[in-house]
């Protein structure tokens, strides 16, 4: 069992009107001038930023707006969001949207007070010393980056897709309405769940066995999404599984399902290639890795995988063949994700053959020109993630 300090200090505001507090948690939070981040046109189109932004005038607090985040979002438009934010004077940034808005919300915050490049935090060249605050009003639940440290920024020159990670950057409060999930695709709600459950994963899968709780935590999170997923598609407007789903996400990726263990990663910064290359959907592309990444590893730490085939995925345990039920637990994960829609290898996820280059090439960004590893449950070298790019080409 690894000591652990537990930090998340988020304020959470559930429930059915909780964005009517808006203007008094900026206040409470200390902004006077707000940069209200956004995504495309759907947040226009719902009425919600309209709201907000009446809200925020109503409560007497300026606002400027910033549109155009798409997923994978990019560091131009943060970079601009910077210099708009240094030009207007602002204090405070309000993503309105999902995990892509909120992410170039940081990236803009830690850019207003840091006297260089961005993205040279990202390259882990820099460490900034203060940012903005942040806060969020949350409609796509999956990234969990409401209450997380991290951020991840895609840099449009060589399609590279870096992640950061700061307590600092922990948003301040983040507002969650699950009506105001009701009208997302079911492809973008699977997609949602498949991230939110990676994140849970990603701790699960580890050497360290010795933190029970933890790991019960775990499994019930995996578990309560598992149903809950398969009601919203059936039932788009079934508020109490949104609402499990949009805590679920908070819950998965705030660190309780990390404490007192190892996290591994691997998977997430293998997809980061994948999305930096193809622009694709980032839980469709944690989907389409997993399970190779499982059965290159799972040979680490067997015991691991028969638990979660046995206790999350609900495979009867033969204990005379662990391997053959821990690959059973990763056969039915394969076909959740098709229940739900999701691919289980990269052809599925792109449409097309990947060809050796494209490999090669992902390979190279991945282990940071052969100078970087991956993973704690494996540590991957450069070769590892070749073959792992391999077994899940399709």
């Amino acid at each position: 069992m690894k000591d652990f300090n537990y930090y998340a200090p988020t304020e959470v505001v559930f429930g059915e009107q909780s964005e009517e507090q808006v203007a008094a948690l900026v206040k409470k939070y200390g902004g006077t001038k707000v940069l209200v981040h956004y995504g495309g046109q759907s947040a226009k189109r719902s009425g919600l930023l309209d709201k907000i932004c009446g809200l925020l005038k109503e409560g007497g607090i300026e606002y400027i707006t910033l549109g155009g985040v798409v997923p994978n979002p990019r560091l131009s438009l943060a970079q601009e969001g910077i210099g708009l934010c240094r030009k207007e004077g602002v204090d405070f940034i309000l993503a309105v949207g999902g995990g892509s808005v909120i992410d170039s919300s940081k990236c803009i915050a830690y850019g207003v007070c840091f006297e260089g490049d961005v993205w040279d935090i990202y390259l882990g060249k820099a460490e900034p010393k203060t940012m903005l605050p942040v806060a969020s009003v949350l409609t796509i639940p999956a990234a969990g980056s409401e209450m997380s440290e991290a951020s991840v920024i895609t840099n449009e020159i060589g399609d590279v897709k870096l992640g950061y990670s700061n307590d600092m950057s922990r948003p301040k409060f983040a507002i969650m309405n699950p009506r105001r999930t009701f009208t997302l695709p079911p492809y973008q709600t699977a997609a949602g769940v498949t991230d939110m459950m990676m994140h849970t994963m990603e701790r699960y899968f580890t050497k360290d066995d010795d933190m029970d709780l933890t790991t019960d935590l775990a499994e019930a999170v995996l578990r309560r999404m598992k149903t809950a997923v398969f009601d919203v598609l059936k039932d788009p407007e079934d508020y109490r599984q949104r609402a499990q789903i949009m805590w679920g996400g908070s819950v998965a990726h705030n660190g309780l399902t990390g404490c007192g263990i190892s996290d591994d990663w691997a998977t997430h910064q293998l997809e980061h290639e994948l999305s930096g290359m193809f622009d694709v959907t980032h839980g469709a592309g944690l989907a389409a890795i997993w399970p190779s990444w499982a059965r290159y590893v799972m040979h680490e730490n067997l015991s691991r995988f028969v638990r979660f085939a046995v206790n999350v995925m609900d495979v009867p345990n033969d204990f005379t063949d662990p391997e053959g039920t821990a690959e059973k637990g990763i056969q039915a994960m394969e076909r959740f994700y098709h229940a739900i829609g999701m691919p289980i290898n990269i052809k599925e996820l792109i449409g097309k053959d990947i060809s050796d280059d494209e490999i090669k090439e992902m390979t190279r960004k991945c282990s940071r020109d052969y100078t970087a590893t991956c993973g704690c449950l494996k540590v991957l070298k450069a070769e590892d993630m070749e073959k792992i790019y391999k077994m899940a080409r399709g």
